[in-house]
């Protein structure tokens, strides 16, 4: 199966399908509605073979649809066709949750994406479930997203940001239980260190993942 990958971002989305190489890049921004997406990227791909499409979205999404509109989009994501639109399948899933799929090799893995926010998914046996952790209560009335998101950054500094950064990933790593944590999003590029059993993702892990949304399930062992 040939699928188009979608990672929809707040100033670009992100696109590549399977036998590509290079990766198509459109400008977004809160102008950019889901009609708009994706007469702009059938455009991009007119000369492109694919199947099937997976989609990131930058937000909460349940049951293949996005729950609720995007910060830093048009609206109208909520609800929208995507199958009639790219008279495709389309699966969607949570940007982070198609990254950490991409980063997956096996076990319990906790996946963190630091960037604007804080995304979040677990994947247990191949089992992948997204999760909303940013906004859960952490500290002096601050959630986990206030700490270690860009505000928390930016009013922190990096100094205290990355020692926020270790302790936080230490904490929900117990808490779930898991076996090793990646960290993805532009700002885990900042860590000097990383915490014990976690490394860095990468961001075209999220064209793996959407690629892997449509592989039959199988159970992956960790490289050790």
């Amino acid at each position: 199966m040939k699928v188009l990958v979608i990672d929809v971002g707040g100033t670009h989305v992100k696109v590549l399908a399977t036998g590509h190489q290079r990766r198509v890049e459109i400008p977004s921004g809160p102008r950019m509605t889901p009609a708009k997406m994706v007469s702009k990227v059938r455009a991009a791909t007119a000369d492109w073979k694919y199947d099937a499409v997976s989609i990131g979205y930058p937000g909460v999404v349940v049951h293949g649809h996005p729950l609720g509109e995007p910060r830093h989009l048009g609206s109208g994501w909520v609800g929208f066709d995507f199958k009639k639109a790219f008279r495709r399948p389309v699966k969607v899933v949570n940007d982070a949750a198609m990254q950490a799929l991409g980063s997956y090799e096996g076990d319990r893995m906790l996946f963190l994406g630091l960037g604007t926010g804080l995304g979040s998914a677990l994947i247990v046996d191949n089992v992948l479930e997204p999760m909303e952790l940013a906004h859960l209560p952490y500290k002096k009335g601050r959630s986990y997203e206030d700490y270690i998101g860009l505000s928390g950054l930016e009013r922190l500094g990096k100094r205290r940001w990355r020692r926020e950064v270790k302790s936080i990933v230490q904490l929900l790593k117990t808490a779930v239980q898991a076996d090793y944590v990646v960290l993805g999003g532009g700002n885990a590029r900042l860590l000097k260190t990383l915490p014990p059993d976690t490394r860095l993702g990468d961001n075209a892990n999220a064209f793996r993942g959407g690629i892997r949304l449509w592989a039959p399930p199988r159970r992956r062992t960790r490289r050790r």
